[in-house]
């Protein structure tokens, strides 16, 4: 009889290259550390109301193809240098990504899309284009889905997300707390700010908790805290709540509890009920209630990609059509111009 008890749905334990590995052979260069600080910087001096700009994080909903990333990036890092006066723009850079029950992870899960889940080869790949964009000097955004992975990229991200499935997670909300970036924590998938509030309030305090030290070695994280989290509001299941009616309606929680009134609206999921070309119609409302006086709002959200929509994964991934997003729609490069030039705009007329 087999009297095992433990393992008996594992079928494998394979080693993963240490953290400190990773990042001694992609380590960060001078102009890539300057981009990062500069990016975490900016966007803590717009939420302390000190930067009267407003920051934008934007790209396609999942980076599966680098070489596309810095196509779309190179484009974004122009359109950034221009609307820099009104924008602090910061691309979209999401490698991991939340199922409802199965479907592609993303790049560091599984980088060749074909169930292999080659992770060792999608942390280098994932790491190497966050490098590529920095050098650029554009910072970059990303999502925080798993315990481990950010001791390989999180030195790389100027602002941090933690997803309406994730923001009730206590790791989650532990993990932020030492994250350098300022970190945004969408509200929860029924639309409920509670969850989102509680979340900024514990990030805030110091935690201890069990991850990996960059050696690989398990390890009890103390942090001290994060004071730069902050609300997401990116609609529930009874619809969107970017309008002025739910923002008022999240200012009033939050000082309630005591926090600064920072806010920023995601113009996709449910505030788009779904639809990317109605991220247009979220900014227009976001662009006039900035312009009417609003002072919470200090950041927004938006999926955008070179060509818009999406598609499926084929099994030949050479068949996959370029600039094309493999999740979420998402609008095409010219109505992202568009829309970000006619925001910029409208946010500095005077009403």
């Amino acid at each position: 009889m087999d009297n095992r008890i433990e393992n008996l749905h594992v079928i494998s334990e394979d080693p993963l290259i240490r953290p400190d590995q990773v990042k001694t052979m992609y380590p960060l260069t001078p102009e890539g550390i300057d981009t990062v600080m500069r990016g975490q910087q900016e966007i803590r001096d717009i939420l302390d109301g000190k930067d009267q700009r407003l920051f934008v994080v934007v790209g396609p909903c999942s980076i599966h193809n680098t070489d596309l990333a810095m196509d779309y990036a190179k484009r974004l890092k122009q359109l950034a240098d221009e609307l820099k006066d009104s924008l602090c723009i910061v691309m979209r850079v999401y490698f991991e990504k939340p199922r409802t029950s199965i479907g592609w992870q993303g790049l560091i899960n599984d980088p060749d899309m074909d169930g292999s889940c080659d992770i060792a080869k999608g942390l280098l790949m994932s790491r190497k284009l966050l490098l590529e964009i920095a050098e650029l000097g554009l910072p970059a955004a990303g999502e925080a889905l798993d315990l481990i992975t950010p001791q390989y990229v999180q030195d790389l991200f100027s602002w941090t997300a933690i997803g309406a499935r994730t923001t009730e997670s206590q790791t989650h909300r532990k993990m932020a707390s030492g994250f350098s970036a300022p970190v945004g924590f969408k509200n929860g998938t029924n639309g409920d700010y509670d969850v989102a509030v509680n979340a900024i309030i514990c990030a805030a305090h110091k935690n201890d908790f069990v991850s990996i030290d960059p050696q690989g070695q398990v390890a009890v994280i103390r942090t001290k805290g994060n004071p730069y989290s902050h609300m997401v509001l990116r609609g529930g299941s009874g619809g969107p709540n970017y309008d002025a009616k739910h923002v008022e309606a999240c200012e009033r929680q939050l000082k309630h509890a005591g926090l600064p009134v920072n806010i920023m609206v995601d113009c996709s999921h449910a505030n788009a009920h779904k639809d990317h070309q109605k991220q247009l119609l979220v900014l227009d409302d976001i662009a006039q209630q900035i312009a009417d006086g609003n002072q919470s709002i200090k950041g927004v959200m938006i999926e955008s990609n070179i060509n818009a929509g999406n598609q499926s994964i084929p099994t030949d991934c050479t068949q996959l059509e370029y600039g094309v997003s493999v999740t979420d729609k998402c609008i095409d490069w010219q109505t992202t111009e568009t829309a970000l030039r006619n925001l910029a705009r409208k946010i500095s007329t005077p009403a």
